[in-house]
This record gives structure tokens, C-alpha cells and sequence, in this order.
């Protein structure tokens, strides 16, 4: 489940004495966790549904990620960004990047099997690399690029089944999971264009796009919803676990990864989601997978990684 990607934190010079403090963990380890959690997410947002209304879930599924960044913050003394400017540009982009995707999310699977919805998932890379064509100047179209983009999509279709005529597909359900996806290189290029480089930690930043994605939905939710007239148990610890894990502790990892080995390789993480959220599908909750759908999962993320690599440079001459 993506979220807004840190770019490296800046800090003072080490002079010579300075010793840098390694994690506890090493990056591979905590990548390997970040998959299996953003992986299971989709599981987690199946089972909520079936005790709470979608939008109850992603309520839930926001207060408790925000309580852990709020505790995160806490402990490292971030402060709250200012300015009024900021705070409205953080309002846009809890609603890109968490409100609405995650909302289309649980409402689509009421209706699509959560390996859908994980596959649908890994687009994301494929939005954003023809967005970023057309909004960024600095993304250039490529034959590479290209080429990934008309790949991937090849692979949607065949996830969907298209020379079947999309038979037994619910054209809404999925519809709603690929606009979800769509939402977060929508969000991630508005974020550039407006808080890159506004002086706040990231910390601090996605602390409180999460509490401004949460007073939205706390909004919305009574409008559509109501309150939960029971509370079952097991739905309930999964959109805990969907918060706490899936959303909070998710993006303290991710923002670790990529101070610790940079952007490009803690986005790598997308490449797995599909996998382990269609194996956790299939394997727990009994869902059907057909022929097509492993194979066109494969092509999309293999559409996926060619957009995202770069060709090597010639060797200049001497």
C-alpha cells in the first residue's frame, strides 16, 4: 500500500568523530517485513469488511496509523509543520494519497477477491510513469518507458481477462481498486510540486497528512456509515492491525529504507505486494485464481520494473 516516498533527510555535516548509528535491523530484513506487511494489508481490509463498513474501515484503518506516528513524533520531538499554505496543501494530499485510495479500496473489495485488489495495486508505477511524462519535465518518454507502459497495461487486461469479454469480472469493484491506484501517483506529483523542500521532516509531514486524512474521514464516515452498531472482534483486531502495522509502522520502516539505501530500492517493495497479497488470498482466505491472473501479474510488474529502470550509460571516450 503506498504512501508518500520520503526523499533522503538532510542534515549537518559529520565532522570526522561523528559515528554513524546503525539500525537494529538490517535493510533487508526490514524490506522483507514492509512486503509482508503491505502484502497482508489486503487481506486485512477484506476481513475488516465483512464486520464494518468500508468507510468505518478506513477510519479505524487511519486513527490507529495515526496514533503510531503521533507516538513516533512524540518520542523524536517532531514538531508540527506551519504555515497555512502547508497545511492546505497537506489537506490535498491526505485525501490523494490516504483518504480516498483507501476508501476505494475497502469499498472494492466488497465485491473483487483481495488478489485483485493486490494486483490492482501494483499499477501504480504504471499511472505514475505516464503522469510523470506529461506533468514532470524532467520525465522524459523513453523507448524503455514506453514500452514498460504498453507491457504492463497488456497485463491488466490479461489479469482482467479481456478476450473473454471481462466475464465475471465486477466491472466496479475493479474499476474502484484501479482508480485507488491511480490516486497515489496523482498524490506523489502533487506533493512534489508543493511541499518538496518546505523545511519539515518528512516525519513530521506524513504525521499530519495521516491526522488530516483522519479528521476527513471522521467527517465523512457518520454521513454514510453511522457508528458500528456492534463491534466483532475479528474484524476489528484486523482493522487494528491494517492501522497499526499496514499504515503506521509501514511508513516508519519505508521511511527508514529509504534514508538508509535511497528511494529506488525501498520502491522495490511494490514489485512484491501482488505476490504475497494473492498468496495470502488464495492460501487463507480460499480465494480462486485462475491461469491468468499469476501470468498477467507477472507482465505488469514486469511493465512496471522496465518504466522504473535506466539505461546504462556509454563509457565516454578517453
Amino acid at each position: 500500500m503506498s504512501t508518500t516516498a520520503p526523499s533522503r533527510a538532510t542534515s549537518s555535516t559529520p565532522t570526522s568523530t561523528t559515528v554513524p548509528r546503525r539500525p537494529a535491523l538490517d535493510w533487508r530484513i526490514r524490506f522483507a517485513a514492509l512486503s509482508l506487511i503491505w502484502g497482508f494489508s489486503f487481506l486485512l481490509i477484506k476481513v475488516g469488511t465483512d464486520g464494518y463498513a468500508p468507510f468505518q474501515v478506513t477510519f479505524g484503518r487511519l486513527l490507529f496509523g495515526t496514533l503510531v506516528l503521533a507516538v513516533a513524533m512524540a518520542v523524536k520531538r517532531e514538531r508540527l509543520p506551519r504555515g497555512r499554505r502547508t497545511w492546505l496543501h497537506l489537506t490535498v494530499a491526505a485525501l490523494l494519497l490516504n483518504a480516498a485510495p483507501f476508501s476505494l479500496f475497502a469499498y472494492s473489495e466488497l465485491t473483487i477477491p483481495s488478489t485483485l485488489a493486490g494486483i490492482c495495486n501494483a499499477t501504480s508505477p504504471l499511472w505514475g510513469m505516464a503522469l510523470s511524462m506529461v506533468a514532470l519535465s524532467e520525465d522524459r518518454p523513453t523507448r524503455r518507458r514506453v514500452a514498460g507502459l504498453g507491457l504492463g497495461f497488456l497485463g491488466v487486461l490479461t489479469v482482467l481477462g479481456a478476450w473473454q469479454g471481462f466475464h465475471g469480472l465486477d466491472v466496479t469493484g475493479t474499476a474502484m481498486a484501479l482508480l485507488a491506484s491511480l490516486c497515489y501517483p496523482v498524490g506523489w506529483i502533487y506533493v512534489r510540486r508543493t511541499l518538496a523542500g518546505s523545511g519539515h521532516s518528512n516525519l513530521s509531514l506524513i504525521g499530519s497528512q495521516l491526522g488530516v486524512a483522519t479528521l476527513q474521514l471522521a467527517l465523512v464516515t457518520p454521513l454514510f456509515a453511522g457508528f458500528p452498531s456492534s463491534f466483532p472482534l475479528v474484524p476489528l483486531l484486523a482493522v487494528a492491525a491494517l492501522g497499526a502495522l499496514g499504515t503506521g509502522l509501514a511508513v516508519l520502516v519505508q521511511y527508514g529504507l529509504v534514508n538508509e539505501v535511497g528511494p529506488t530500492t525501498a520502491q522495490m517493495v511494490t514489485y512484491f505486494i501482488p505476490v504475497i497479497a494473492t498468496a495470502a488470498g488464495v492460501a487463507l482466505l480460499g480465494e480462486s485464481l485462475s491461469w491468468n491472473t499469476p501470468v498477467g501479474a507477472a507482465v505488469v510488474l514486469a511493465g512496471a520494473a522496465l518504466t522504473q529502470s535506466r539505461a546504462r550509460a556509454k563509457p565516454k571516450a578517453q
